[in-house]
């Protein structure tokens, strides 16, 4: 049985400029993958992601992550009515239970993550990225960078 709770804080690491328009306008953009639009985060505070993640010097660390969800959930729906959205931790190294979305190998299981992912329901839709406002996070949710240490 998997536990699909989410983790209680996000992490995504990225160019500081990406990250606050994503702090300050709730501004994300979705990508294509695996038929479905998705956005990854980790659920692990970890340096090292900034250099496995290049160019990343930046890292916005989500502390409610069940508002964000559903903010980000509502906004999808609202841009993309007819796609049906779904989140979870990725699996690596065996097919997971939500599909090939979140599906990865063994080789990256340090990244841990937890990922956002939307299905056209009807097959004409294109899959092109498409950028999402949910509107300002900056009451839980804070910019990071790579030296930061919490004691």
């Amino acid at each position: 049985m998997h536990d699909y709770k989410r983790p209680p804080t996000l992490h995504r690491y990225a160019p500081r400029a990406e990250l606050e328009l994503a702090l300050t306008a709730g501004q994300f953009r979705l990508i294509p993958s695996n038929n479905c639009l998705t956005l990854s985060f980790s659920q692990v505070w970890d340096k090292a992601l900034f250099d496995l993640l290049a160019p990343a010097d930046c890292c916005l660390v989500i502390h409610n992550s069940e508002e964000f969800g559903e903010r980000l959930h509502r906004a999808v729906q609202r841009t993309l009515p007819s796609w049906a959205g779904i989140d979870g931790a990725v699996e690596y190294g065996v097919r997971a239970a939500l599909g090939a979305a979140f599906t990865k190998t063994a080789s990256e299981a340090h990244e841990q993550e937890w990922q956002f992912a939307w299905r056209a329901m009807a097959p004409q839709l294109s899959l092109n990225p498409v950028t999402i406002k949910i509107g300002s996070i900056e009451s839980f949710a804070e910019l990071r960078d790579r030296e930061f240490y919490a004691a």
